[in-house]
């Protein structure tokens, strides 16, 4: 028995015991300090003398492996030294969980049948994860499985929500019932952003349609391509997304004035059942408020638009000028792009078309 009267670290402590057993020296080392620092590190128990009791029990470092985890166990000195010499415990490095209030030890003291357990229960938990991992891995395939057919099926019903609205369109168009498309085209502030942006990131020239009101639209305001095919909707309400409108919506571009509204959109729909698998596809335009300049792009000053008889009109459409005349039935092109007079040099506020698709001459992007 060797006493260690002065303070050790736990790299010194751990030199020492390897050199002891280099020389076949098995060793053992004691603490009565509340919290020694090298408690574990090497194999070494605490000890305390409890109450008014003449002797010394260990406090901890000792464990036994029962209900699937490590728990400590108090024993006397004396119980402990003799199980020590007798190899009926011995320093062991426990893999399961220790479930007791003490720190986690590096290294314990225990018996060989409490080691048996323990590997029997990790042999059992690798068996019951790969059973785990296995019934997961079979339900993420069914669930992708699910998820294919749904969407096969949406797709179907998609695409006959789309041919649905886009005739509604034509006949809308065919009827001339356009007084809520000019409504929306002068009083809905960011729908010529939001066509603007359909130009720039989607390449879709769309115009304003003339089925605005129809309730597939869920209360927003349908944006169609030349050939009156809806691509977006913008500013929806998610109150009114439902059924038919539910339907066409999932498969469209939804454009909203501002990012709240689109958030706003997002949350609430969330909170119900008309929700796409795979969500809704948004975006926002910075539109300005109600009422304050610039809110209506369609209404120009009379000084500032053309006033002649006879316009000469070209349409200057992605930095280049295109013949264009007036015409009683509106060129997609005109709910992005203004037409000019070239006797007067003012822009028209009339319903025009192209008449040609060969650009008249080309202009300079601005910087």
């Amino acid at each position: 028995m060797e006493a260690q009267l002065a303070p050790i670290t736990g790299a010194d402590i751990v030199a020492r015991t390897e050199r002891m057993r280099a020389d076949n020296v098995n060793s053992i080392w004691f603490s009565d300090r509340p919290r020694p620092p090298w408690l574990g590190i090497v194999p070494s128990v605490r000890l305390e003398r409890p109450g008014a009791a003449n002797h010394l029990v260990v406090a901890e470092g000792l464990v036994k492996f029962e209900s699937h985890s490590w728990k400590p166990v108090s024993t006397s000195l004396a119980h402990f030294l003799s199980w020590a010499f007798t190899h009926r415990i011995g320093p062991h490095t426990p893999r399961a969980a220790s479930r007791y209030p003490q720190r986690p030890l590096l290294t314990v003291w225990t018996a060989p049948q409490y080691i048996t357990a323990e590997d029997a229960h990790l042999i059992e938990e690798e068996r019951r994860q790969r059973e785990h991992e296995t019934r997961m891995a079979a339900l993420r395939v069914a669930r992708e499985k699910k998820q294919v057919e749904i969407r096969a099926k949406n797709a179907v019903s998609r695409a006959k929500a789309l041919d649905q609205a886009a005739t509604a369109e034509q006949v809308a168009r065919a009827a001339r019932t356009g007084r809520l498309r000019e409504v929306a085209i002068r009083f809905r502030p960011g729908i010529d952003l939001a066509l603007t942006k359909l130009a720039d990131l989607h390449g879709v020239t769309a115009t304003v349609g003339f089925s605005t009101g129809d309730p597939r639209y869920a209360g927003g305001v349908p944006l169609v391509d030349e050939r009156g095919v809806p691509t977006a909707v913008f500013d929806p309400d998610p109150g009114r997304v439902r059924d038919n409108a539910f339907r066409l919506l999932a498969g469209l571009v939804l454009i909203f004035p501002s990012q709240t509204s689109q958030r706003r959109f997002e949350k609430a729909t969330k909170r119900t059942r008309h929700t796409p698998i795979d969500g809704y596809q948004t975006d926002y335009v910075d539109a300005p408020p109600t009422g304050s300049a610039g809110s209506h792009p369609r209404i120009l000053s009379t000084a500032l638009t053309c006033t002649c008889i006879a316009p000469q009109l070209v349409a200057r459409i992605q930095n280049a000028e295109y013949p264009a005349e007036p015409s009683g039935q509106t060129d997609p092109a005109a709910a992005l792009f203004r037409a000019q007079c070239r006797a007067c040099g003012r822009k028209s506020d009339r319903s025009w078309r192209r008449t040609g698709s060969t650009p008249l001459s080309r202009t300079q992007p601005p910087k």
